[in-house]
């Protein structure tokens, strides 16, 4: 088995606004001296792990799917305690507490409920971990109510008393999430957007998984222009006898352009991170590819209807030091007059990579394409080549 997989992506979108700055204007990237429209890495992983298309390839679908969020003490831990009966205050005591588990609360004041219940950072929680969490409340509650002998909640009491203990809050607290992590996590990744895209949590570090997919920000293979689009909308009751003027004026910012992306896949990793299940990681490498090829950032889309499908991927698998294609576009492609952008773009990689091999050596064991603009290559074929 080839320990790498790269995938080099072209991908045409129409006008469209797939991924924002902090001034709503698409986000671009400063590139060979040519401003590029861009799309964050982020951007593009979210859309992906979230999206139908990638949970409709995996065996169980959703069930194999973990849940990234900042609120688990505030929806997971709180409500289901009242729930099992536990007075309001104590609810509260014992969300903060067990919290803990995934990362320091956002703000530690009792005062403030909604905060204290808040994690700090997000966390990526598999359903493993999710049902662990559930049996652990139904245990502690047991035990806070009627004095119901469990070991599992016995642990916590004890673990919580060892901290109230200790001369150092600080240290105590970290000890405490160690403690409830041996419990609550698990060092396996049970859910397979964990082992692909990877998980930090600072306070457990144990319990983090090296991201076995590396996604480079996609950047447009030419120069592009960021444009205003000045719009209006007209009041449906408004007879025009008095005012014919807009009822709503506004302004929104997009751009169009062919993009290229880089992804870097580290398949030994994949297994690895899913326990040696090399079968299971075929199938996440199989949704993967789906979705990526398939699979559109969200913003916007309901403005721009901006979907598309890849217009041509090239797949490369070897245990040579991965390599990126991106240096093909430091001259922007600029195509003359009669010349396809993507035909140019495709020439542009399969001439960077030619030229990688004569310098460096052979740089990839084996490669295979698909381009929808010539027709060539199934995207059924590509997936096959990248699991063998």
């Amino acid at each position: 088995m080839s320990r790498f997989v790269q995938l080099h992506v072209l991908t045409s979108y129409p006008p469209s606004n797939l991924n924002r700055d902090d001034t709503g204007r698409p986000k671009t990237a400063l590139m060979g001296d040519a401003l590029r429209l861009r799309i964050s890495s982020q951007s593009q992983k979210r859309a992906w792990r979230t999206s139908d298309t990638f949970a409709s390839f995996l065996p169980e679908g959703q069930a194999l799917l973990g849940t990234r969020t900042k609120r688990i003490g505030l929806e997971w831990i709180y409500p289901k305690l009242l729930e099992q009966g536990i007075s309001d205050e104590e609810a509260k005591k014992w969300s903060m507490i067990l919290q803990r588990t995934y990362g320091e609360p956002e703000k530690e004041d009792e005062n403030d409920e909604e905060k204290a219940l808040l994690n700090g950072q997000l966390v990526h929680v598999s359903p493993v971990e999710q049902e662990r969490l559930k049996a652990l409340i139904v245990d502690l509650s047991k035990y806070l109510k009627d004095g119901a002998s469990n070991e599992v909640a016995e642990k916590v009491v004890k673990a919580v008393a060892k901290r109230d203990k200790a001369s150092d809050k600080k240290k105590g607290n970290a000890t405490l999430a160690r403690e409830l992590a041996e419990l609550l996590l698990v060092q396996e990744a049970t859910a397979i957007d964990i082992a692909l895209f990877g998980r930090m949590l600072a306070s457990v570090p144990a319990f983090n998984f090296d991201a076995a997919i590396q996604v480079a920000h996609a950047i447009t293979v030419h120069k592009s222009a960021v444009e205003d689009d000045y719009f209006s909308a007209v009041d449906d009751l408004n007879s025009g006898l008095t005012d014919k003027g807009a009822a709503h004026i506004g302004e929104r910012s997009y751009g169009a352009g062919l993009f290229y992306l880089y992804i870097c896949i580290d398949r030994a990793l994949l297994v690895d991170n899913l326990g040696g299940d090399k079968t299971l990681a075929d199938k996440a490498l199989q949704a993967f590819i789906h979705a990526v090829t398939k699979v559109s950032p969200t913003g916007m889309q309901n403005s721009h209807a901006s979907r598309a499908y890849a217009s041509y991927v090239l797949a490369e698998k070897g245990d040579q030091q991965p390599r990126s294609l991106a240096q093909a576009f430091l001259k922007p492609v600029k195509p003359f007059e009669g010349e396809d952008m993507l035909e140019k773009a495709v020439k542009a990689i399969e001439t960077r990579r030619t030229n990688f091999d004569k310098v460096y050596g052979t740089c990839a064991d084996a490669r295979y394409a698909i381009n929808a603009e010539t027709g060539e290559g199934s995207l059924d074929e590509l997936i096959r080549f990248t699991q063998e």
